[in-house]
């Protein structure tokens, strides 16, 4: 009998290194065994691929939550007013939640909303269609669709898609009454008093008009949470103040103090954390306030972008480290997924357990 060539031994049965003490091996749940979604979620760490990263994610997240001034020695430096032992219990780690216009259209409007209205966040940093579809739904719905309807036919028929949804274009009309005589009021202001309005005061104006708890920006507003929106002119808010701009002109909004007030928010905070949802404007502008702080100390990026051309919505945390925009040596993930999939598990599994415990 033929004996195994010693080649193909040797490059088949190839002794491995010792493993690790630490090394964790790969286990999924067990459905045989009874179990929440807590604990569902828990096993994520375990499975591997992106379950693994959106375990890790959840991990980081009640990390931001947990840690107060209080766990960290105080510095010979400290301001006296955090030098107080019940001031420093209270000192909580600042949330950055960053989130593209797509994902307000989308059902993730009510879990951001939750955030916002229990105080899980300390800003928001969103595009233009982020602030104008929160408004709009307050007038009227969004309905799922299908990706594969025609626009041609949409568009006679006065009905605008957004990837499965649609919105009619009478939301957009709707929208169009109810904001105007707002802008008049705004400018009238601006011209009596010397009011500055900055992207995030008029987010909060109108916050404060719509009066609506099914919005997020009411909430923004009721909460002190500030909006930030460099991009607000980037959408059907743009094409309102374009038309005013004509009817009623004058109105000026000034981007300088924004970039100041989000800046200077990250700089002072103690602990920040980002959490971004997609990419472009609103993960490239949190990530450059953190800049201002050398790094996020916890940050988390869920998106569907790769990193392969070059752009920033697809980078990886690691790019982030070489600019200063996320601490050397902190904690950070990037989940490869749609956020309208991992989101509302992750939020399950940290911010909505305190819901639950109520």
């Amino acid at each position: 009998m033929a004996s195994v060539p010693q080649v193909a031994s040797a490059a088949v049965l190839k002794p491995s290194d010792p493993v690790p003490d630490e090394a964790v091996s790969v286990k999924g749940p067990n459905f045989d065994e009874p179990f929440t979604l807590e604990s569902l979620l828990g096993s994520y760490e375990r499975i591997g691929f992106q379950a693994n990263s959106l375990g890790k994610a959840i991990h980081i997240v009640n990390k931001m939550r947990k840690w107060r001034l209080s766990d960290d020695p105080v510095p010979e430096d400290e301001d006296d007013a955090l030098k107080d032992p019940a001031v420093r219990a209270q000192t909580r780690c600042n949330v950055f939640l960053g989130y593209t216009s797509n994902l307000i259209s989308s059902g993730l409007r009510e879990t951001i909303l939750h955030l916002v209205k229990h105080k899980h966040v300390a800003c928001l940093v969103t595009t233009a269609g982020g602030i104008e579809e929160d408004f709009i739904k307050c007038l009227g719905h969004t309905y799922l669709a299908d990706f594969n309807l025609d626009g041609a036919d949409l568009r006679r028929r006065g009905m605008n898609r957004i990837g499965n949804l649609v919105v009619p274009n009478d939301n957009y009309c709707k929208f169009e009454d109810w904001l105007m005589p707002i802008l008049d009021a705004m400018l009238a202001e601006q011209k009596a008093s010397g009011v500055v309005w900055t992207p995030s005061t008029f987010i909060r104006r109108l916050g404060k008009e719509i009066n609506n708890e099914e919005s997020v920006y009411y909430w923004a507003y009721k909460n002190d949470i500030p909006v930030f929106c460099p991009a607000l002119t980037d959408g059907s808010i743009g094409d309102m103040i374009y038309f005013h701009s004509f009817k009623n002109p004058g109105l000026i909004l000034d981007i300088v103090g924004d970039i100041r007030a989000l800046n200077e928010l990250a700089r002072k905070s103690r602990k920040a954390g980002m959490i971004v949802l997609g990419g472009g404007v609103c993960k490239h502008q949190i990530a450059n306030a953190m800049l201002i702080r050398n790094g996020a100390d916890y940050s988390v990026f869920i998106n569907t972008g790769q990193e392969f051309d070059g752009s920033d919505s697809g980078a990886r945390p690691d790019e982030a480290v070489s600019w200063g925009k996320i601490r050397a040596g902190s904690e950070a993930i990037k989940v490869f997924a749609d956020a309208t999939l991992v989101f509302p598990l992750l939020v399950a599994a940290t911010f909505a357990q305190d819901a639950q415990k109520r």
